[in-house]
Protein backbone atom coordinates (compact mmCIF):
# COMPACT_ATOMS: atom_id res chain seq x y z
CA UNK A 1 0.00 0.00 0.00
CA UNK A 2 2.87 2.40 0.76
CA UNK A 3 4.24 1.79 -2.73
CA UNK A 4 0.90 2.75 -4.24
CA UNK A 5 0.83 5.97 -2.20
CA UNK A 6 4.38 6.78 -3.28
CA UNK A 7 3.52 6.23 -6.94
CA UNK A 8 0.41 8.42 -6.65
CA UNK A 9 2.38 11.20 -4.98
CA UNK A 10 5.05 11.03 -7.69
CA UNK A 11 2.38 11.20 -10.41
CA UNK A 12 0.79 14.23 -8.77
CA UNK A 13 4.13 15.98 -8.46
CA UNK A 14 5.03 15.17 -12.05
CA UNK A 15 1.68 16.50 -13.22
CA UNK A 16 2.08 19.76 -11.33
CA UNK A 17 5.62 20.18 -12.69
CA UNK A 18 4.30 19.84 -16.23
CA UNK A 19 1.37 22.17 -15.54
CA UNK A 20 3.59 24.99 -14.28
CA UNK A 21 5.25 25.28 -17.69
CA UNK A 22 1.93 25.93 -19.44
CA UNK A 23 1.17 29.60 -19.72
CA UNK A 24 -2.19 31.14 -20.54
CA UNK A 25 -1.93 34.18 -22.78
CA UNK A 26 -3.20 37.35 -21.13
CA UNK A 27 -3.09 40.05 -23.80
CA UNK A 28 -3.28 43.82 -23.27
CA UNK A 29 -3.43 46.39 -26.05
CA UNK A 30 -2.34 49.81 -24.79
CA UNK A 31 -4.32 52.90 -25.76
CA UNK A 32 -2.75 56.31 -26.21
CA UNK A 33 -3.99 58.81 -23.62
CA UNK A 34 -2.44 62.26 -23.35
CA UNK A 35 0.32 61.12 -25.72
CA UNK A 36 1.38 58.19 -23.51
CA UNK A 37 0.60 54.48 -23.55
CA UNK A 38 0.03 53.26 -19.99
CA UNK A 39 0.29 49.61 -19.05
CA UNK A 40 -0.32 48.11 -15.60
CA UNK A 41 1.25 44.74 -14.87
CA UNK A 42 1.64 42.36 -11.94
CA UNK A 43 4.42 39.82 -11.53
CA UNK A 44 4.80 36.94 -9.11
CA UNK A 45 3.98 33.28 -8.60
CA UNK A 46 5.94 32.63 -11.81
CA UNK A 47 3.70 34.72 -14.08
CA UNK A 48 3.30 38.17 -15.56
CA UNK A 49 -0.22 39.54 -15.99
CA UNK A 50 -0.59 40.56 -18.75
CA UNK A 51 2.09 38.49 -20.47
CA UNK A 52 1.51 39.87 -23.98
CA UNK A 53 1.52 43.65 -24.28
CA UNK A 54 0.89 45.47 -27.55
CA UNK A 55 2.10 49.08 -27.92
CA UNK A 56 2.60 51.50 -30.80
CA UNK A 57 6.00 52.43 -32.15
CA UNK A 58 7.34 55.95 -31.46
CA UNK A 59 4.78 56.62 -28.70
CA UNK A 60 6.06 56.86 -25.09
CA UNK A 61 5.17 53.95 -22.78
CA UNK A 62 4.76 53.99 -19.00
CA UNK A 63 4.84 50.43 -17.69
CA UNK A 64 3.62 50.38 -14.08
CA UNK A 65 4.52 47.06 -12.47
CA UNK A 66 4.32 45.60 -8.99
CA UNK A 67 4.97 42.24 -7.37
CA UNK A 68 2.24 40.18 -5.79
CA UNK A 69 2.57 39.56 -2.04
CA UNK A 70 5.17 36.98 -1.07
CA UNK A 71 8.83 36.55 -0.21
CA UNK A 72 10.10 35.20 -3.54
CA UNK A 73 12.17 37.87 -5.32
CA UNK A 74 11.27 38.68 -8.95
CA UNK A 75 12.39 41.11 -11.62
CA UNK A 76 11.45 42.09 -15.15
CA UNK A 77 14.11 42.32 -17.84
CA UNK A 78 13.81 43.33 -21.47
CA UNK A 79 17.00 43.97 -23.44
CA UNK A 80 16.35 45.40 -26.91
CA UNK A 81 18.48 48.56 -27.10
CA UNK A 82 18.19 48.55 -30.90
CA UNK A 83 14.45 49.20 -30.38
CA UNK A 84 14.89 51.83 -27.63
CA UNK A 85 13.85 49.33 -24.93
CA UNK A 86 16.36 48.31 -22.27
CA UNK A 87 15.44 47.72 -18.64
CA UNK A 88 16.05 45.38 -15.72
CA UNK A 89 14.00 46.24 -12.63
CA UNK A 90 13.54 44.39 -9.34
CA UNK A 91 9.89 44.06 -8.39
CA UNK A 92 8.35 44.98 -5.06
CA UNK A 93 4.90 45.46 -3.60
CA UNK A 94 5.20 49.16 -4.37
CA UNK A 95 4.52 49.85 -8.06
CA UNK A 96 7.46 50.95 -10.19
CA UNK A 97 7.06 52.93 -13.40
CA UNK A 98 9.36 52.03 -16.28
CA UNK A 99 9.40 54.60 -19.09
CA UNK A 100 10.58 54.03 -22.65
CA UNK A 101 9.70 54.92 -26.23
CA UNK A 102 9.82 51.96 -28.62
CA UNK A 103 11.73 52.96 -31.76
CA UNK A 104 11.27 49.82 -33.87
CA UNK A 105 8.38 47.45 -34.57
CA UNK A 106 8.76 43.80 -33.63
CA UNK A 107 8.25 41.29 -30.85
CA UNK A 108 10.54 41.55 -27.82
CA UNK A 109 10.70 39.00 -25.02
CA UNK A 110 10.66 40.01 -21.36
CA UNK A 111 11.29 37.71 -18.43
CA UNK A 112 12.18 37.26 -14.80
CA UNK A 113 15.86 36.28 -14.68
CA UNK A 114 15.84 34.95 -11.10
CA UNK A 115 16.95 31.35 -10.47
CA UNK A 116 17.90 29.33 -7.44
CA UNK A 117 20.53 26.59 -7.73
CA UNK A 118 19.29 23.13 -8.74
CA UNK A 119 15.76 24.23 -9.73
CA UNK A 120 14.11 25.66 -12.83
CA UNK A 121 14.53 29.35 -13.49
CA UNK A 122 11.56 31.66 -13.04
CA UNK A 123 11.43 32.02 -16.84
CA UNK A 124 11.29 28.23 -17.25
CA UNK A 125 8.46 28.13 -14.72
CA UNK A 126 6.39 30.54 -16.83
CA UNK A 127 7.52 34.02 -15.86
CA UNK A 128 8.03 35.49 -19.32
CA UNK A 129 6.11 37.34 -21.99
CA UNK A 130 6.23 39.41 -25.15
CA UNK A 131 6.12 43.13 -25.83
CA UNK A 132 4.76 43.55 -29.35
CA UNK A 133 5.50 46.90 -30.97
CA UNK A 134 3.21 47.72 -33.91
CA UNK A 135 2.67 50.62 -36.33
Amino acid sequence: MNTLKSVLILLLLAGSAVAEDKQVEKRFVAEVQDGVQRVEMTGGGYYFDPNVVVVKVSVPVELKIKKEAGITPHNITLKAPEAGIDFDESLSGDPKVIKFTPAKTGKYAFECTKKLPFVKSHKERGMHGVLEVVE
